[in-house]
C-alpha cells in the first residue's frame, strides 16, 4: 500500500531550492540593471543604508560586499514571502505572470515607503518619473522571476 503523504511529498518541489533559485534570479537581474543603470557603487548606496552615506562611500572592498549581501538578503526574502503566500493563495503560482508583476511593484513600494525612510539614509519618496521607473523596472526585475521560479520549483 502507498502512503498518500510520502506521494505528495515527493511530488512537491523543495521549498529551500525554490526559494534559493528565485532569490538568487532576482537578485542577480536586479543588481545588474541597476549597476547598468547607475553604475558600480550600487552595492555601497546600499550598505549606506544600513551604515550611514559617509560611512559606506568611504569604505572599501568590505562595504561592497556588504552592500552585495544586503542586496542578496532582500531578494531571498522577497522570495520567502512569496513562497510562504502562495501555499495558501495558489492564484500566485496559477496566475504568476501578472502576480509576479504585482509582487514587483508591491516589493518596490515596500523598499520606497517603508525600508528606505527608516534606513541610516532617511531618504524620502521618489520623484513621479523616478516612482514609476522604479516599479516598472521591479516588476520585471524582480518580480517576475521569483514567481516564476517559485511556481517552477515549488510545485
Amino acid at each position: 500500500m502507498i502512503n498518500d503523504s510520502a506521494v505528495t511529498s515527493s511530488n512537491r518541489g523543495n521549498p529551500f531550492l525554490a526559494i534559493a533559485i528565485a532569490g538568487l534570479s532576482a537578485g542577480v537581474i536586479d543588481l545588474i540593471q541597476a549597476v547598468v543603470l547607475f553604475g558600480t557603487r550600487v552595492p555601497l548606496g546600499i550598505a549606506a543604508g544600513l551604515l550611514g552615506r559617509q560611512a559606506a562611500h568611504a569604505g572599501g572592498i568590505p562595504i561592497y560586499a556588504l552592500g552585495v549581501f544586503l542586496h542578496f538578503f532582500i531578494a531571498f526574502t522577497a522570495a520567502a514571502v512569496y513562497y510562504v503566500a502562495s501555499r495558501r493563495l495558489k492564484f500566485l503560482t496559477e496566475h504568476w505572470l501578472i502576480s509576479g508583476l504585482i509582487y514587483g511593484a508591491i516589493v518596490d513600494q515596500v523598499m520606497t515607503l517603508i525600508v528606505l525612510p527608516l534606513s541610516a539614509l532617511h531618504a524620502h519618496g521618489p520623484k513621479f518619473h523616478d516612482l514609476l521607473l522604479g516599479i516598472s523596472v521591479h516588476m520585471v526585475t524582480v518580480g517576475l522571476p521569483i514567481a516564476f521560479c517559485i511556481r517552477r520549483f515549488a510545485k
